[in-house]
């Protein structure tokens, strides 16, 4: 059953209406559920459907190719010699078919175009010189190999350009769609501790079809990456092997971000990774984030500096905190309950979940319409200048002249704001109004799980973000 993803099925539907040929490609991360939509969309009827080999050669592929043909009900007498030949046995398949929309998927796009196959040439002849002189094909491509087809498909400079119908970039589910999911399985959990989950696992929707119901969450986080032959074992090291042709570098620039909570700007970066600086570099910036590994922001103010890159999956943020070196202990994360490095954690992860729901708290201060900039901001200490040194982790600075500094802070109860944390915050208020000689007001916001207990701190707060908020659909 397709949980959420009305939108993206809207697009793959009105294919079937179209008066012409579609070309339609879905991107995104490994197991975001790319197969699962385009199948569930069409209904699994396709004329043709086939999906390329990891790690397969270009005869592999071929063949795999042909048999893909025979199951589809074409006759290939043997495998053909190269994609050309490929392509032209299916435009025999399709002119065979009689239904009025013939639906092709190739899935796993990349894994077909081994070295020097020549496979997107003959997919472009095939595209260019018949099927999109044709009313009556509906062409869908997708591969989990992110920027391979960002390069070769979706900014295709060459026979590809500009081709396409339609383009899908795939999302992970917000907390609202894992919340929509986890109702469709029957699975009870309370929001907090889907929260708790989307700090583990992201919206990634694959990890969330593993919860056992009969489980606790922390049973299910153990089974999945604790346990002796855990669900997900060596989930991180597929991850980025699927998604990148040479992961080492990618790998190189998460790990250095993993260790760095503000980020780090491109200089530091390219020091910590001793990877050149170069346009490649920049390319594999763009694609970490277009997979949503990472982030850039520029930091209120000091965009001469320019941009600054912060490491946003969740489960990767875990993966570098508690699987890197793995533990022992099967029931680790149960036995974590409480434990200063848990805690430490939550409240990291909870901040990146937070500015994955931006939408959602801008909808809760009614700003939804209103054009705003979402920042961050920091200054070091220098009493000379009577600055106390800060960190803002999220700025939303808003064209109606007003400025939500954000305090995100975890919490399993109401959040108590104390005399330490109420002096921090003035400090930080502070240090701003000194630094930027902003004009705008500034408006103090706590995000936090269960809300802030009322004392005589909490009227220094002018809005308040719970877990139900974020929650907003």
């Amino acid at each position: 059953m397709l949980v959420a993803r009305h939108e993206e099925k809207a697009v793959l539907q009105r294919t079937l209406s179209s008066e012409y040929s579609s070309f339609v490609a879905v991107y995104g991360r490994r197991r975001i559920g790319k197969t699962f939509l385009i199948r569930e969309s069409f209904d699994y009827k396709f004329t043709f459907e086939h999906a390329g080999i990891y790690e397969g050669t270009r005869r592999e592929q071929l063949a795999a190719f042909a048999q893909s043909l025979e199951h589809a009900g074409y006759s290939c007498n043997g495998t053909p010699g190269n994609w050309m030949e490929a392509f032209e046995m299916l435009r025999k398949l399709i002119c065979q078919s009689d239904a009025p929309k013939k639906i092709v998927f190739l899935d796993e796009l990349s894994w077909m175009d081994t070295p020097h196959s020549d496979l997107m040439k003959a997919l472009e002849f095939f595209w260019n010189s018949w099927a999109s002189a044709r009313k009556d094909v509906v062409f869908v491509v997708c591969a989990s190999a992110t920027s391979w087809m960002l390069n070769h498909v979706i900014h295709n400079k060459g026979g590809l350009y500009n081709r396409l119908t339609a383009k899908i970039r795939l999302l992970p589910f917000s907390l609202a769609e894992c919340e929509e999911y986890l109702e469709s399985q029957n699975i009870k959990m309370s929001r907090h501790q889907i929260i708790e989950g989307y700090m583990v696992l992201g919206g990634v929707p694959y990890y969330w079809s593993k919860i056992d119901k009969s489980k606790s969450l922390p049973q299910n986080i153990d089974a999945m990456f604790f346990a002796e032959n855990p669900i997900l074992e060596n989930e991180f090291e597929y991850l980025f092997s699927s998604v990148f042709r040479t992961p080492e570098p990618y790998i190189k620039i998460i790990s250095a971000l993993g260790r760095k909570k503000p980020g780090l700007l491109r200089d530091e970066l390219l020091k910590a990774t001793g990877i050149t600086d170069s346009g490649n570099f920049s390319r594999m910036l763009t694609e970490l984030e277009n997979c949503g590994f990472i982030r850039h922001y520029d930091e209120y103010g000091k965009k001469v500096r320019g941009k600054k890159y912060q490491l946003i999956d969740n489960f990767t943020l875990f993966y570098y905190k508690f699987l890197e070196k793995k533990p022992s202990d099967e029931h680790f994360w149960t036995n974590q309950t409480n434990t200063s490095a848990r805690n430490a954690w939550c409240g990291l992860a909870f901040e990146r979940v937070c500015m994955e729901h931006i939408p959602a708290i801008k909808q809760k201060l009614g700003i939804s319409g209103v054009l705003t900039e979402v920042h961050a901001w920091s200054c070091k200490k220098d009493s000379e200048n009577g600055l106390f040194g800060s960190q803002i982790d999220l700025l939303i600075v808003r064209r109606d002249q007003v400025i939500n500094l954000c305090e995100m802070k975890y919490a399993a109860s109401q959040y108590t704001i104390t005399k330490k944390i109420d002096e921090n915050v003035r400090n930080k208020i502070s240090d701003f109004l000194t630094a930027t000689h902003t004009k705008y007001a500034i408006h103090v916001t706590f995000v936090t799980p269960y809300g802030i207990t009322q004392n005589e701190y909490a009227g220094n707060v002018q809005s308040e973000i719970t877990a139900d908020d974020l929650f907003a659909r």
